[in-house]
């Protein structure tokens, strides 16, 4: 029986992040650039055999009779800049199921919930029946989107509500959430767009991981030792700490996590579910003294408790409890 999950990217952040995340998921399992997958007997360029008689990764990827594997994936934007230079040029994603406008949401939740953003969100449900109806198991979405624009504050927000009413309302719903930070920030009405955004996500949705380009960036320049890191750094980081949580899904572990599991854990309380994320090891291509040693299990879990430059949320962890912690 399958265990599906279905990932819906709004936005430019949200396009611009799956696009990481799909390009480390197939590399981690062989799939090539046009989604084909090689034989079981090469190896990928992680340096790993690809064997996986299980067949674990059709949680995130479809494969059609001609033996391509697609993502089971979403792309949708109010305005179609970012979708055509991301997501229509590669082989890997199925046209059909980008959606994309001709009016942006300018920064403006309203625009993105109340105006614009519904005249699509029908095309979008649409979209996401026929997706689900093509999984023998799905067991939830997860949605990344940034809550400093208006598209991805907006027209998320509309989503979620939509999910909750429609056939939806049991299955697993994580958001994977770009923060605007004091100190980098596009737009003066990112605090408004979030403010908004979070009044109705805390209610139709089940986890929220807080990401925050600030933090990330901090990590890239302390950690990674890079002194100017891009988009495509953050985003790659990103995509890191998402494989990691869904490893146990679409590798054959020791670990069954399912992804209902993770709300259990996490949420003590019905409205704190929102989750501050991060990763260890980060390690420089220059630290080459890091390659010849193995980290404990100690190491790991003292780095990703108390080390601010593994944390992906800006937050000062000795100002409060953990009331819930997964380490994966």
């Amino acid at each position: 029986m399958g265990r599906e999950l279905v990932s819906i990217h709004v936005g430019q952040a949200g396009i611009s992040v799956g696009n990481s995340v799909w390009e480390l998921y197939a590399l981690e399992h062989g799939i090539t650039a046009d989604g084909m997958m090689p034989p079981s007997d090469t190896t990928s360029s992680l340096g790993g055999g690809v064997e996986d008689d299980s067949n674990n990764y059709n949680t995130f990827f479809s494969e059609t009779p001609q033996g391509q594997h697609v993502p089971r994936a979403i792309f949708v934007d109010l305005e179609p800049t970012v979708a055509d230079d991301v997501v229509r040029r590669s082989k890997l994603y199925n046209p059909d199921y980008v959606l994309t406008g001709t009016h942006d949401a300018a920064n403006n939740y309203a625009r993105g919930h109340y105006t614009v953003g519904k005249d699509m969100i029908d095309q979008l449900m649409d979209k996401v029946r026929k997706m689900t109806d093509k999984c023998d198991n799905c067991q939830g979405f997860m949605i990344y989107h940034a809550l400093g624009g208006g598209t991805g504050s907006g027209f998320t927000s509309l989503l979620a509500d939509q999910l909750m009413q429609d056939d939806y309302k049991r299955k697993t719903k994580m958001l994977f959430a770009i923060t605007p930070s004091p100190q980098i920030s596009g737009s003066i009405v990112e605090p408004y767009n979030t403010t908004l955004a979070y009044a109705n996500l805390l209610d139709s949705t089940d986890l929220i991981f807080n990401l925050d380009n600030q933090a990330m960036y901090q990590s890239c320049v302390k950690s990674l030792q890079l002194e100017r890191p891009s988009y495509q750094n953050l985003n790659r980081l990103i995509a890191q700490l998402v494989s990691s949580l869904t490893a146990s899904l679409r590798f054959e572990t020791s670990l069954n996590v399912d992804i209902h599991d993770l709300p259990t854990s996490l949420v003590p309380y019905p409205r704190l579910k929102l989750i501050s994320s991060a990763y260890a090891p980060l390690l420089s291509k220059s630290n080459n003294m890091n390659a010849y040693e193995a980290s404990s299990v100690h190491e790991l879990t003292t780095a990703v408790m108390t080390s601010n430059h593994n944390l992906l949320t800006n937050c000062n962890l000795t100002a409060g409890k953990y009331m819930g912690g997964v380490l994966m």
